[in-house]
């Protein structure tokens, strides 16, 4: 097997393994909403840090701004347009009152989220296998408190423990899906074609996390002061770490 295929399998693996350890850490301690809203709101920082250090920087002296701008706008209607068929369909079952339906509907919005993750993964690793590197660790750590209140909603719903763990053990199947997508989608393409898709990925994931995990955030606990720094300390946390890439 291709080796650079092999890496992107790895890589995607991580941010699952990353999204697992914070299920773990839901059913071993304590959670509390507001717990929630803090690590939601770290994930985000992290999620936000990613294109502004990463992903923009690298394309701007590369690529038209007019190529960029429209990549990055296609990539944030692609996810409005998904948002809005799963609203839909939210809506179609919001009279259901069974604890699957529930669950299920938190599932989705994880393995969408996850899809953007290995989206994100596949494409940077063609262009550059140290981004596709630290992206997918940064993104490890991004997982842990979107896992945390993952599990921490299934509880909530009252899912069953084992079921809890088959759900968060099986999101690798979206990441993985998604990053060896983009990888044989992209490779060989021409270097333009190749960064215009991470902008586009990059309009996916910045929207798909500030609505996700923002939102969520809300809806668990009203913010505070925390929540601000909680967001903040996300954001150096990945400039802290794409320093020494």
């Amino acid at each position: 097997m291709d080796k650079q295929l092999l890496l992107v399998i790895f890589l995607a693996f991580l941010p699952a393994l990353g999204n697992f350890f914070g299920g773990l850490l839901a059913e071993a301690i304590p959670v509390t909403k507001r717990v929630i809203n803090y690590a939601l709101h770290l994930a985000a920082g992290i999620i936000v840090a990613v294109v502004a250090i990463e992903v923009m920087p690298k394309v701007l002296d590369k690529v038209s701004v007019w190529v960029i701008s429209g990549a990055f706008l296609a990539g944030g209607i692609f996810y409005i347009a998904m948002k809005a068929l799963v609203t839909k369909w939210q809506e179609s079952k919001k009279d259901s009152q069974s604890v699957g339906v529930g669950a299920w509907m938190v599932y989705a919005a994880v393995a969408a989220d996850l899809i953007g993750d290995g989206l994100l993964i596949g494409t940077a690793t063609v262009i550059d296998v140290r981004l596709g590197i630290l992206l997918a660790l940064t993104q490890t750590i991004a997982d842990v408190p979107e896992g945390f209140a993952t599990i921490a909603n299934f509880k909530d719903k009252g899912v069953s423990k084992a079921k809890r763990f088959i759900l968060s053990a099986s999101f690798v199947i979206p990441i993985m899906l998604s990053a060896v997508f983009a990888f044989f989608v992209l490779r060989g393409q021409t270097e333009v074609i190749q960064l215009s898709g991470l902008v586009f990925v990059a309009g996916l994931y910045l929207l798909a996390g500030i609505e996700d995990l923002v939102g969520e955030a809300h809806e668990a606990n009203e913010d505070d002061t925390f929540s601000m720094m909680s967001f903040l300390i996300g954001f150096v946390l990945f400039l802290i770490a794409s320093s020494f890439g």
